[in-house]
């Protein structure tokens, strides 16, 4: 018997890869929820959230059941962690073939092998190729892994979405895909980001976190890719009074900053925080002098445009989608140039001529980001799909 709750049997029946909304807590993880509560609240769908386990708590309960959403697990012969993997690589499309669902989305960039011999139509979001465009930031073992599966997506696809300009033209030059295959629809951003916090919640933030007074953000991943040393570098450059404070989990890479930042006597202006909850990323936004992305590569880079939306100036590097996302009034740098990003910043801090008109232009920019009917653009394909 599978773990899942009976769809009604008049509308389109939907099933979305939940594996990343119940487990991942940034990234492709706040993707999926974002989408799936927008998805739900579309007439005339209804949908199945397929994941291996219940995952986290915390994030699972971001997406609320309702009479159109509920989640679906495998059954008890899936349960060691093998099972798991096979059930998501295959053993689900029986299980929805027995839901009755009609198309398939996968959220991030894989789908079942055999979905497409199965009759359930199948669209899949592509966030990057970073693995191909950069394997050094991977485990062999890893790269070919993820390249197969991104092959066998392909063959699968009935329909290809991308995130992103730079990810469409990622597609279809190393996939080898027409880039009339290949449709863009833009993650919108979750809408914890759309109003200011109150005051009393900034400074609640500001006692918990105990911030400096003066502090550019950074807020994703810790690892080498997302090259946030560079920031760090940075700082020997800035004001004494400018503080760095960066958001993410503990890493080898965080390691390694660390090391920097005890070599280098910083420990007074850096500031890693892990396991910070949702709810206080707006206030550490809104706090901050300017928001820092020093990437090396990004699918897209939605940070970019929650730190836009809250009001911040900000600074990131060239060389893949970022000035897509944050658009010709951000200030962007060589990811290798820890001077050329000291004068950016210097350039974007509080009471610099020119700041707020700099933010203004900016956030009207990524007005095109907001409201972008993300759901609604995929509550359509999934209907012109069938």
């Amino acid at each position: 018997m599978y773990l899942c709750i009976r769809i009604m049997e008049d509308s389109i029946k939907i099933g979305l890869d939940a594996k990343r909304i119940v487990r991942n807590g940034t990234g492709l993880g706040s993707y999926g929820r974002t989408l799936a509560n927008d998805l739900a609240g579309i007439d005339g769908l209804d949908l199945m959230l397929y994941a291996p386990d219940k995952g986290r708590d915390s994030l699972r309960n971001q997406v609320a059941e309702r009479e159109n959403l509920h989640f679906c697990y495998p059954n008890g012969l899936y349960q060691t962690a093998l099972g798991k993997a096979f059930w998501r690589s295959k053993g689900i499309i029986s299980q929805m073939q027995h839901d009755g669902i009609q198309v398939y989305h996968g959220l991030s960039g894989e789908l079942p092998v055999g979905i497409r011999k199965s009759g359930i139509k199948s669209v899949v979001t592509i966030h990057d190729l970073i693995f191909m465009r950069h394997p050094e930031y991977y485990h062999s073992v890893d790269v070919k892994i993820y390249t197969r599966k991104f092959r066998q997506t392909l063959q699968e696809a009935d329909r290809i979405v991308a995130i992103s300009e730079c990810t469409k033209r990622d597609i279809c030059e190393l996939g080898g895909i027409e880039p009339e295959r290949v449709d863009i629809i833009y993650q919108s951003c979750a809408r914890r980001f759309s109003d200011s916090p109150e005051n009393r919640q900034l400074w609640q933030v500001r006692d918990k976190y105990g911030l400096a007074d003066r502090y550019i953000l950074n807020v994703g991943s810790i690892e080498q890719r997302k090259n946030v040393l560079l920031a760090v570098k940075a700082l020997n450059r800035l004001p004494e009074d400018v503080s760095l404070v960066i958001v993410g989990r503990h890493t080898s890479y965080a390691d390694e900053i660390l090391q920097y930042v005890n070599e280098n006597r910083l420990h007074d202006r850096v500031q890693i925080l892990h396991g910070v909850p949702d709810e206080d990323l707006p206030a550490l936004y809104r706090m901050a002098d300017a928001f820092v992305y020093p990437s090396r590569y990004e699918g897209f880079g939605i940070p970019i445009i929650e730190a836009i939306r809250l009001g911040l100036p900000v600074v990131a590097c060239t060389g893949s989608c970022l000035e897509e996302a944050g658009g010709p009034d951000s200030l962007y740098v060589d990811p290798d140039d820890d001077e050329a990003m000291a004068h950016a910043i210097s350039q974007v801090l509080f009471g610099v001529k020119g700041r707020q008109r700099r933010i203004e232009l900016s956030q009207e920019y990524v007005k095109r980001f907001e409201n972008t009917g993300a759901a609604q653009r995929f509550a359509d394909l999934y209907r012109e799909m069938l």
